[in-house]
């Protein structure tokens, strides 16, 4: 599907891709992606053939959802640790949660019209409490068993499916309740039953309401010290891990949990430059700036630079997945709602150069370009007009040069580099996209 000008990597280079840790990869990529867990656990037979990644290559574009007993509070979903809130006073807050109003089918409508082909919607944080009716919960700590009487999971992979979204959903091994998660080695018996509330939650999660496109993993260190890989000793990613494939042979993991999983995470709103990744990667970020649960005071994300942010990311292999939190009532912010909105009209009208595409085969030139490819076709992706002079197209030769609305553009090419003559009146645009179809079959 994705042969043609697509520069692909070599099966030897891959591999020895493939086992270098964090710090190594990193070194040698000279990316601003800071890219978490590359040290984890290596198990072949747990990790999806390239094939059954198509999908999430292809899809680029995911909308996160941290939703919880946080959001009443609207300081963040580190709230209780952050302030040491007693338990007592926190455990109160699930009598106060309870949305009337709310349907999950308004939060899957605004993925699509924010353009996103999956959602990732958090099952339960690191506050313990679980949104779903979960028997494995230590003291039934759940919105099945609390106020709202609701299995928003149920409802929300329910929802999703109606809407033609791929299902993902977030899920945190640590549990702030457990005085063993802050001590494992003192206080292991303690620590255990965090563990065993780990693997029935997540074996309910992958079996009750399969198939799960999407397990994402957050917070497998241990008392907020040293990486996931450093806590692996503790949960056995590798058998945790072997309940999900055993529920969902095909679901792809992230690497949070201490096994290195299906694809490597970048979080943050920070800037993206450097070299296409040659692996499987998404970008996490707030659609604004500030934590990943509600607040009442939100700073949305500008427009351009989330319309720039997507291309930096894309040209360079990876996907977008963008967090927005509704607040107790499972509203989410006007601002942010249509920033989202504002986000899917560009999409609709700029998808072509988006969906179904892979990164290159051009390097991105940071602040100036960056292209996307399908088959024949190369899709430029112009930051800087202005900076912007010619691109190398490996020795094949330009049949066509043309915005995405088809207005042709003039160009030269000469010893494989193609120079192209932009159009004066697109000079506001954030992602200018120029359309160059090869001459020629795709080669095999």
């Amino acid at each position: 599907m994705h042969t043609g000008i697509h520069n692909r990597i070599k099966e030897n280079k891959m591999a020895k891709i493939e086992e270098m840790t964090g710090d190594e990869l990193q070194s040698m990529l000279k990316s601003s992606v800071n890219l978490k867990s590359r040290s984890g656990l290596r198990c072949r037979e747990l990790e999806l053939a390239p094939e059954d990644m198509d999908w999430w290559k292809d899809a680029k574009i995911g909308m996160f959802i941290h939703w919880g007993l946080y959001s009443i509070l609207g300081r963040g979903e580190w709230v209780r640790h952050n302030e040491q809130i007693p338990w007592d006073e926190y455990k109160a807050l699930a009598e106060e949660f309870n949305p009337q109003n709310f349907s999950m089918d308004s939060l899957c409508g605004l993925a699509r019209d924010f353009g996103a082909k999956y959602m990732v919607f958090v099952s339960r944080h690191h506050d313990g409490y679980a949104m779903w009716n979960s028997e494995g919960s230590y003291a039934h700590f759940t919105s099945w068993h609390t106020a709202p009487r609701r299995d928003f999971v149920g409802e929300y992979t329910d929802a999703c499916r109606r809407a033609g979204l791929r299902v993902g959903l977030y899920y945190s091994p640590m549990d702030w309740r457990f005085p063993g998660y802050f001590d494992p080695v003192g206080q292991r018996e303690n620590a255990e039953l965090m563990k065993k509330q780990c693997y029935a939650q997540v074996a309910e999660l992958t079996g009750n309401y399969s198939p799960i496109d999407i397990l994402w993993y957050d917070g497998g260190w241990l008392a907020h010290k040293g990486s996931d890989a450093d806590a692996a000793w503790f949960w056995e990613p590798v058998e945790l891990n072997k309940i999900v494939k055993k529920n969902n042979p095909k679901t792809v993991i992230s690497p949070r949990s201490g096994f290195i999983g299906d694809f490597c995470c970048d979080e943050g709103i920070h800037e993206v430059s450097g070299n296409i990744l040659p692996i499987p990667w998404e970008k996490c970020m707030n659609i604004w700036k500030g934590p990943w649960g509600w607040s009442p005071d939100i700073d949305v994300l500008d427009f351009d630079y989330l319309i720039r942010m997507i291309a930096n990311v894309i040209c360079r292999g990876g996907n977008l997945l963008v967090n927005v939190g509704p607040d107790r009532d499972g509203v989410v912010p006007l601002a942010a709602a249509a920033r989202m909105r504002e986000i899917g009209q560009w999409l609709k009208k700029n998808g072509e150069a988006v969906f179904n595409t892979r990164g290159g085969p051009i390097e991105p030139e940071d602040g100036v370009l960056g292209a996307t490819s399908r088959d024949n076709t190369i899709y430029l992706h112009v930051l800087d007009q202005k900076a912007f002079k010619s691109v190398p197209v490996e020795g094949r030769a330009v049949e066509s040069c043309s915005l995405l609305s088809g207005r042709e553009l003039p160009f030269t090419q000469t010893s494989g580099n193609v120079s192209i003559q932009l159009p004066l009146d697109y000079a506001g645009e954030p992602d200018l996209i120029v359309k160059l179809v090869l001459k020629g079959a795709s080669p095999k």
